[in-house]
């Protein structure tokens, strides 16, 4: 019972700090950090699909109710809920060694880590602003923008999980 509590808590931490914090960051006018993908990217690789395409879009329509953007971050939370198994069963040539773990610096590795939440992060940038230009115009702009937030993105993440690291995670 305690995981439930702590994964609602970090749920709601997120939401907060995106919609209080993430949201009124825009480096240059086009880097925008998307802080709530770090509780989709640590949740348990043991939780079915089912549940955590639930869980995203849940947490895409409480990040779109308080961003009036309409299913947008929805969209692409589900999207990078689909991916999460395939990212890193394309990193990892084992099969199940993973299945219990949670993913983490501590419970994958540095490398190994750093290739899933990058690749995650760029899904997920990549499918948000897709969706919010609906055109190919600007490929320019468009391509600078997905680059620079899913690093500023992914640097948040790695802060936010160097933070709340726990010593009863499962190394591989």
């Amino acid at each position: 019972m305690s995981n439930w509590l702590r994964y609602i808590l970090l749920f709601a931490v997120v939401v907060f700090l995106q919609v209080t914090v993430g949201n009124s960051i825009h480096l240059f006018g086009v880097a925008i950090p998307f802080l709530y993908i770090y509780f989709l990217v640590r949740l348990p690789l043991s939780l079915s699909v089912n549940w955590v395409m639930t869980l995203a879009f849940l947490l895409g329509l409480t990040i779109d109710t308080f961003c009036n953007t309409p299913g947008m971050h929805a969209l692409s939370c589900v999207v990078l809920a689909v991916l999460r198994k395939p990212v890193l069963n394309l990193y990892t040539p084992r099969g199940e060694d993973y299945i219990e773990a949670t993913p983490s610096i501590r419970s994958f590795g540095m490398s190994l880590y750093v290739r899933y939440t990058l690749t995650l992060s760029f899904c997920f940038c990549l499918t948000l602003f897709l969706i919010e230009s609906l055109s190919f115009l600007n490929v320019g702009r468009l391509s600078l923008r997905v680059f620079a937030s899913t690093i500023l993105t992914f640097l948040m993440i790695l802060g936010m999980d160097s933070l709340t690291r726990s010593g009863r995670e499962k190394r591989l």
